[in-house]
């Protein structure tokens, strides 16, 4: 039986208390005229409250335009759609069908996901989107409940979104804020490029991969138990599914070469006008791009299989998810409202940049500074996920304090890193919380932000703890952070 948790409201409703309670915040602060000065900028950041007149009249003019204009909203309805024509034309179960002749140990598929969804950061954010559902299957498939499935995924793509083995344009974001930050600081600093982190980080991918696959294995799979739904096993394929399935697997490799070859080839049609991949239409587009892979090979194999005999058997498969995001749709309305107050009222840059104020006023040894400041990063992330826009005032605060004390760029943003991801897992304000709750009501009708801390703690407090030990030691025994 599934390990209830203390009572949470539903998710929807969470995201509802959750906007009243930033409402009141932004008041209250806002009476007592809190505000502060971007690092950046110098422009004055003012805590504004959401009662006030020209506030309500922002509300009711962007209820609409808040939903629609919800980061992750569209990008999951087009990945979405390539999925459902995969697992509506039978793709998916073929697939499964087909490895399942192959004795597949359940640590094997654990192992599997996790890494996985470590290394899935090199695609964006397209590991909270692709990888969730399929990872239930296939934990499913081995007889292990599909729900630890969608978490252990959960984890490794969030809590491993800065480790890798393969350099990431996230990589070459950060840097460009860290080096500029530097430059500003007006200490010879040094240089902080995309592989400034590169050595500490790959290792951090190995470090990562044990605590999440021993965690998973030691406190989520028994926490869960069995799955009521049992697995029975697969029918073998049959010769026309094979032949199907092979059509399909090489018009996916013929999709891949193209896209590679529009991608890398001197043509590089999907490359940024600079030539690089950061904010090239190859990255922002890649879940599209995923998507419509999945969407080929799914009717191809439709087809092919017999399973698809007109267009409106593929529309019938497009059609297939909306059943599922209805809950989205419903869950992502109330948690695109309050991301969109919470961003209004200012409360968010206000509450960091205080804090990082306060932390770089204190005047203790190096050591002790930077575990402060990656414990710190750890907390500001609870309320403010988007890294990329914590950096952009953190590295103008943090490395030109730590210059002072002679402490390299370099460093500095790799402890940013560490606290960055190490709390994503539970973060209440995780712009995809609202599509983990879909995948996970499917399996748990009464999933809450309560049962999703109650699976996810433990992963976020061990690989946080783990993580800050091995930069420690990594620092004192003076070993270079990356090139």
């Amino acid at each position: 039986m599934m390990n209830r948790q203390i009572r949470i409201p539903q998710p929807a409703t969470m995201f509802l208390l959750l906007t009243l309670l930033v409402v009141l915040l932004s008041w209250i602060f806002d009476v007592y005229g809190l505000s502060v000065e971007h690092p950046q900028t110098g422009e004055e950041i003012r805590v504004q409250s959401l009662l006030s007149a020209e506030a309500i009249r922002w509300m009711l003019r962007h209820v609409a335009t808040n939903f629609t204009g919800f980061a992750p909203l569209g990008l999951v309805v087009v990945a979405m759609f390539g999925i459902g024509v995969a697992a509506h034309s039978g793709l998916l179960d073929a697939v499964l069908r087909r490895h399942s002749r192959n004795k597949r140990t359940p640590r094997n598929v654990v192992l599997f996901v996790v890494i996985l969804g470590i290394l899935s950061n090199v695609l964006g954010d397209a590991g909270y989107v692709m990888l969730l559902p399929i990872a239930a299957t296939l934990f499913h498939s081995v007889g292990l409940h599909p729900v630890a499935g969608i978490i252990t995924a959960y984890v490794s793509v969030a809590c491993g979104y800065s480790a890798n083995i393969v350099p990431t344009t996230f990589d070459a974001m950060l840097s460009t804020f860290t080096q500029e930050a530097a430059d500003r600081s007006g200490f010879p600093s040094g240089y902080a490029g995309p592989l400034a982190n590169y050595f500490f980080l790959a290792l951090s991918t190995v470090l990562l991969t044990v605590i999440i696959y021993t965690v998973t294995r030691r406190k989520l799979l028994p926490m869960l138990g069995s799955y009521e739904a049992g697995f029975s096993g697969y029918k073998q394929l049959s010769r026309k599914e094979r032949r199907a399935l092979i059509a399909a697997l090489l018009t996916g490799l013929f999709y891949a070469l193209l896209i590679g070859w529009a991608t890398f080839s001197s043509w590089g049609i999907l490359r940024s006008v600079n030539g690089g991949l950061i904010r090239s239409p190859f990255i922002e587009g890649i879940l599209f791009l995923l998507s419509l892979g999945f969407g080929l090979m799914g009717t191809v194999y439709g087809f092919a299989s017999g399973r698809y005999r007109s267009d409106a058997d593929v529309i019938e498969g497009l059609t297939q998810p909306m059943r599922l995001l209805g809950v989205y749709f419903v869950i992502a309305f109330f948690a695109a409202q309050m991301c969109a107050c919470f961003d209004y009222s200012h409360l968010d840059k206000c509450l960091s940049i205080m804090g990082a104020d306060m932390l770089s006023s204190l005047h203790i040894g190096k050591l002790w500074i930077l575990i402060l400041f990656v414990l710190f990063t750890a907390l500001i992330n609870l309320i403010m996920v988007s890294a990329t826009s914590k950096w952009t005032f953190m590295a103008f605060i943090f490395v030109p304090f730590f210059a002072r004390a002679g402490i390299a760029p370099d460093i500095v943003q790799c402890a940013f890193r560490i606290g960055d991801s190490a709390t994503n897992a539970i973060a209440p304000f995780m712009f995809y919380l609202p599509l983990v709750f879909t995948y996970l009501q499917q399996y748990d009708k009464q999933a809450t932000y309560g049962s999703l801390f109650g699976y996810t703690w433990r992963y976020s407090l061990y690989i946080l703890l783990a993580w800050l030990l091995l930069f420690i030691c990594w620092y004192a025994l003076g070993w270079p952070m990356g090139i």
